[in-house]
């Protein structure tokens, strides 16, 4: 191989890399973290989470979902508040239109799959785990956080 074609391997190794770095980096969570600065009842939510004010953070996040139905994030933060309020349908509802909308969504795949051990399915969660092992190239939390909680939930069992 000659030295320039050894040179430019290294330099698209080196974009690639680049390229990649953002999305490795990226909150799992928050795909996009401008609709809270976008969104006054968004960023109300966010913050009503925060203080564990489930009822509130629902009552904010379904206001804004009329302007933003179709964003993931969204559906997986309404889901987890209603998972906080235990009503355990609504919340499989906005985890499964999050991974409709985003079915490499790590955040709800972790979450829908603790959603289903709570209410004592662990296959489902198990479904969401392989996805999350398809997902997750490189080691992630979500995955790392679903198999813990798989992992404790056989345990008490």
């Amino acid at each position: 191989m000659s030295r320039s074609a050894g040179f430019i391997r290294a330099t698209l190794l080196c974009a690639a890399i680049a390229a990649l770095a953002p999305i490795a980096a990226a909150d799992p969570y928050e795909a996009d973290p401008d609709l809270a600065t976008r969104d006054d009842d968004y960023a109300a939510g966010k913050r009503a989470v925060e203080k564990k004010d489930w009822v509130e953070a629902a009552r904010l996040f379904q206001r804004a979902e009329m302007r933003h139905p179709d964003h993931a994030d969204l559906q997986n933060i309404i889901g987890f508040s209603y998972r906080n309020l235990k009503q355990y349908d609504l919340a499989f509802k906005h985890y499964k239109r999050a991974i409709e909308i985003d079915p490499r969504h790590r955040g709800a795949h972790e979450y829908i799959g603790e959603t289903y051990l709570m209410t004592g399915d662990p296959a489902g969660a198990e479904r969401h785990l392989a996805e999350l092992r398809k997902i997750c190239l490189l080691p992630c939390d979500e995955l790392k956080d679903l198999e813990r909680a798989i992992a404790d939930y056989r345990s008490r069992k």
